[in-house]
């Protein structure tokens, strides 16, 4: 399978950008180079290969969602502009 500048041209016009005809030589070289590649990977027998979602193990660096207290009420309520004594008091929106 081969690309040709003309296709390279219309998709970057497809995409709105403005490419000059050195640029558009450029881009259907490199990806006539892609499309060799794929063929020459299609040529491999891959019919014992398990499918593969990730080539690396992949750990969680999460730490395990544990419900905990932090901080007590009053402690948090002390930075509010204003209270009732259990919940912030903020204007009315609506």
């Amino acid at each position: 399978m081969s690309i040709s500048p003309e296709e390279v041209a219309k998709v970057a016009r497809l995409a709105r950008l403005d490419l000059s005809q050195e640029t558009i030589g450029q881009y259907a070289a490199q990806l006539d180079g892609i499309l060799e590649y794929m063929d020459k990977l299609s040529e491999l027998d891959t019919t014992s290969v398990e499918p593969l979602y990730t080539p690396v193990d992949q750990v969680s660096v999460m730490r395990d969602d544990v419900v905990k207290k932090d901080y007590a009420r009053e402690d948090i309520l002390k930075n509010a502009p204003e209270t009732d004594g259990a919940f912030f008091i903020v204007p009315r929106i609506v």
